[in-house]
């Protein structure tokens, strides 16, 4: 499934964004789950929150898992935006009955980008203000990936810039 996406934010390197949802007590595909993923822009804009785009909903998808528990979204690499370590968020529900209708969600985590992927991607067009701001951050100092320094956040990167990444992330729930 790919994400929404509108002509003013269509543009970017080309990611593949592969979530694999697991069951933690036996590590079996958690099948029927639905994963509801969004990212900002490449200029660190999210659709349906930053003023101006209340109206636009485009870098978002939902979709259920398949028989291996994973959802796999086609989008662009997300920009770095002040004061944030480049990332994509997601929820996982039980169901896409429950992820369509705001039923509760199982777990909400982010997905962190590895530094030498982001490096690749910013040194493309498209991507200048997220050279400087990648520079004055860090995992550590990151708000939410802090903690851990995303030890169980940090996706596995295969590709490169000119034809396009895959990031994938096993989540356990």
């Amino acid at each position: 499934s790919s994400f929404g996406s509108s002509t003013t934010t269509a543009q970017g390197v080309p990611l593949t964004v592969r979530l694999t949802v697991r069951d933690v007590s036996t590590g079996d595909a958690l099948t029927g789950a639905a994963v509801y993923a969004w990212h900002c822009d490449a200029d660190g804009r999210y659709s349906l929150y930053t003023s101006g785009l209340e109206g636009e909903n485009y870098l978002r998808g939902v979709q259920q898992v398949d028989a291996d528990g994973t959802a796999t979204f086609t989008t662009v690499f997300p920009g770095c935006y002040s004061g944030r370590w480049p990332h994509i968020h997601f929820e996982v529900y039980e169901s896409l009955a429950a992820a369509t209708t705001s039923g509760p969600i199982v777990k909400t985590s982010q997905i962190a980008l590895p530094k030498e992927t982001c490096d690749a991607v910013y040194a493309t067009s498209g991507y200048e203000a997220s050279v400087s701001n990648l520079s004055r951050t860090s995992l550590t100092s990151d708000m939410v990936f802090r903690d851990d320094g995303a030890i169980h956040q940090l996706a596995s990167m295969s590709g490169d810039a000119s034809s396009g990444y895959t990031a994938s992330l096993t989540i356990g729930v």
